[in-house]
């Protein structure tokens, strides 16, 4: 029997080949490049000075996204392409990590780390093991989004122009901090303004006229949910929390961490109560 797994990271031996072969086009690791340069490019900017037609860039990103190393997002007319690098770290680990000289084991740079991203937006993809009618429902239910963002989490009617109360943990009460609901279509995006700077978070800045600059910025979250492909991923969740004024904001500092943790444990929870 074969010691090698059928999953890498989460994904199917299938998809994993779908990564090798996007990676062999010299093409496509030239429109990556791009995206690790400048994260979040339309079709047009990405096409700018290459010998290749817009056509011909559009087949290639379907390739990259089909592998899961490019997701995308639509804000108004215009589609935005964002590097997601966590496949190629997967075959590093799987493929590269095993066979390098030196210390087993040792600490490598996360995939952030590593691409960095030069706008002030953070973007992340999951999949989750559920259906998109129940996906939405979990992140537009206040209980259950109770259990996922531990003890705090959003309510609201879910119509566009409605606030966004926010429960500010387990006994707290919800509270209205400016949110709204900027998006709901169900079973395939919710999108709401986020609270700003609150004065909870006044220790993280070394003077008052910084932090009360910090508390003007207002950021909006997005939650994109398309089928997976292959139809094994299950549900497709795309997270884009942008409108930060700088990649030094605070707020954007917080998020990063938070949404992943948050999202994960959204995911076991779904994944739990389908299995």
């Amino acid at each position: 029997m074969s010691d090698i797994p059928d999953i890498i990271g989460g994904r199917p031996e299938a998809a994993v080949d779908d990564v090798f072969r996007a990676l062999a086009d010299a093409s496509r690791r030239r429109l990556l490049d791009r995206l690790r340069a400048r994260d979040g490019q339309t079709l047009r900017e990405l096409g700018e000075g290459l010998a290749m037609s817009r056509q011909a860039v559009s087949k290639h990103l379907a390739v990259l996204e089909t592998a899961g190393l490019v997701t995308s997002a639509r804000r108004g007319r215009e589609k935005f392409h964002h590097l997601d690098p966590t496949p190629i770290q997967e075959l590093s680990d799987r493929w590269i990590g095993k066979y390098e000289y030196g210390e087993p084991g040792r600490t490598r740079r996360s995939p952030k780390e590593e691409f960095p991203m030069d706008k002030p937006e953070f973007v992340y993809v999951i999949y989750i093991q559920t259906t998109p009618e129940r996906l939405y429902e979990a992140l537009t239910d206040a209980e259950f989004a109770q259990r996922y963002f531990g003890g705090w989490g959003p309510k609201s009617d879910w119509r566009v122009g409605s606030p966004v109360l926010w429960k500010m943990g387990p006994e707290g009460a919800y509270e209205d901090l400016g949110q709204a609901v900027m998006e709901a279509v169900p079973d395939r995006k919710l999108a709401y303004t986020w609270h700003r700077i609150l004065p909870m978070h006044r220790q993280l800045f070394d003077d008052e006229a910084e932090f009360e600059r910090a508390r003007t910025e207002q950021s909006q979250v997005a939650f994109d949910i398309q089928a997976a492909e292959p139809a094994s991923l299950g549900v497709k969740l795309t997270i884009t929390h942008d409108g930060f004024e700088s990649a030094d904001s605070e707020m954007l500092k917080g998020v990063k961490e938070g949404w992943v943790m948050i999202l994960s444990t959204l995911k076991t929870l779904l994944e739990r109560e389908a299995a």
